[in-house]
């Protein structure tokens, strides 16, 4: 599975194929194909056109990859030390960033983000395993004082067989910061990635399986919501769910694993504000507005998609600002433009028909606001970078989530105000804060509900620091150390000694 970035980028432009790319299930340590015997197309979405077929799983699968699970978890899985967990994470870092190339490319083709995006995205997983891969013995329980006669202390278990539910928008970084707290705690894992997304799932499972994971540790299920993850998140013996998506498909995920008393990490939307202050380093403010939003053409939960900037900076900021969002580069990712596709041709038309519905309530559109292609081939699902000026602080474009490369700017007359706006909606997962004042900067931190807080650099921060949201955003924390709590129970012991 290793292969010269050149190499594959050639391959790619000469044939529309990458060779030798997974197309069944990873079960049991064993490619599997699909019971029902369908398979699926996998879409670039640089040219709109299909490159690869795929496993379209559904129950049956999900029923035995949850069985392999389950007995991995109470055999050979369940007797291996921490030490033993550590060096599988460790090794697993290791062939990640040996086969960073054609994880990278393969991850560029899928979702339609530029080569450098997706190059970070998998040295971001291979740094996720490492991280991981010094945990496993350092959670320690504690003895509890309860006088001469008894000891008492606590003990930190792995909850057992695991489901996790992959978004489309970061594959390999989801799936990276989900199992890899999950093995290091102990327990097993069933993945379902997005059906739009689904090769560099089954392409870490096989790297972990040369790493020394058993087989049955960790398998991967391909095919479409309804019919395998629906499955996934209601089966009694799945323990935990980690869960990435939509608030509303993550209601009824929490609903659906109620029914069993599943645990549920839920990672959902955000409408995340970047607040600009006076006294900001403006060009620093707008590189960060630019990333925020434009990053992955805006496909991210944690996007900055609201700059609130007060009156007296909006003027000057707008006009830096427009020019950059209007020379961004647009085209097929593994040309590196500056700014890649859409993932699939709905979600493009999601895009823009919520973009035509605030153009005919009037709002106003300095930069963008149309559906593109690719300038040099004319295929692909494209969207420009669009901004909207003075947008409301209750219009849905400030207060829905659009998941794509479009800014709301909304004007604040102080900083109590933008506090203010930037509390204005349902969703509360990360927020973003530009200025000089240290007493500002961690007032602001302290009063915007958010899950995480970038001071002076938005998406500041890595796998060490967790991540998750509040309010519609979810609950619970991914990354550091709290994702691996996440996947362990807590067990207290009290003994009469005499």
């Amino acid at each position: 599975m290793s292969d010269g970035l050149s190499a594959l980028v050639a391959e790619y432009k000469d044939t529309s194929r990458i060779t030798d790319l997974p197309n069944r299930h990873f079960i049991a340590g064993k490619w599997t194909p699909p019971i029902n015997g369908g398979m699926m197309e996998s879409f670039d979405p640089g040219n709109g056109e299909a490159f690869h077929e795929f496993a379209d799983g559904d129950a049956a699968d999900i029923e035995y990859a949850v069985e392999n699970a389950h007995a991995a978890f109470n055999g050979e899985w369940s007797a291996a030390t921490p030490a033993t967990r550590g060096a599988v994470l460790a090794r697993a870092s290791s062939l990640i960033r040996r086969h960073a190339a054609r994880l990278s490319v393969a991850e560029c083709l899928d979702t339609g983000k530029t080569l450098q995006e997706a190059e970070g995205d998998v040295m971001g997983a291979a740094r996720c395993f490492e991280y991981y891969s010094g945990l496993p013995d350092k959670f320690e329980g504690r003895s509890i004082p309860l006088g001469p006669e008894y000891l008492a202390y606590t003990n930190w278990e792995p909850v057992g067989v695991t489901g996790h539910i992959i978004p489309w928008n970061y594959p390999i970084s989801t799936v990276s910061r989900s199992i890899a707290p999950a093995i290091a705690a102990g327990c097993t894992a069933v993945v379902k990635p997005a059906e739009q997304t689904p090769l560099t799932a089954l392409m870490i499972a096989e790297l972990l399986l040369q790493a020394g994971l058993p087989a049955g540790v960790l398998n991967v299920v391909t095919g479409r919501g309804v019919t395998a993850g629906a499955p996934l998140v209601s089966h009694p013996l799945v323990r935990h769910i980690s869960f990435t998506g939509s608030t509303n498909t993550g209601i009824e995920v929490i609903r659906a694993a109620a029914r069993n008393v599943t645990s549920v990490l839920p990672e959902l939307g955000g409408k995340s504000p970047l607040v600009v202050l006076d006294d900001a380093d403006m060009a620093s403010a707008v590189d960060g507005a630019i990333g925020a939003i434009y990053e992955n053409a805006g496909q991210i939960c944690s996007a900055g998609s609201r700059l609130i900037v007060t009156r007296k900076s909006h003027s000057s900021l707008m006009e830096t600002l427009v020019s950059r969002a209007r020379g961004l580069t647009l085209g097929h990712g593994l040309r590196r433009p500056d700014m890649g596709a859409i993932n699939s041709s709905k979600h493009l038309a999601k895009i823009s028909s919520a973009v035509e519905a605030a153009r005919a309530r009037g709002l106003k559109i300095v930069t963008g606001g149309a559906v593109t292609t690719d300038p040099e081939t004319g295929k692909g699902w494209f969207y420009e970078p669009t901004i909207f000026d003075d947008a409301p602080v209750d219009d849905p474009i400030a207060q829905d989530e659009i998941f794509g490369p479009v800014l709301a700017v909304q004007i604040a007359e102080d900083i109590e105000e933008a506090i203010a706006m930037a509390n204005s909606t349902n969703y509360a997962l990360v927020a973003g804060v530009y200025t000089r004042d240290f007493a500002a900067a961690h007032q602001l931190a302290r009063r915007i509900d958010a899950g995480q807080v970038f001071i002076n650099e938005y998406f500041a921060g890595g796998i060490s620091v967790p991540f998750g949201g509040n309010r519609m955003s979810g609950f619970g924390r991914e990354k550091g150390i709290e994702g691996m709590r996440t996947y362990l129970k807590l067990k207290s012991v009290a003994a009469r000694i005499s």
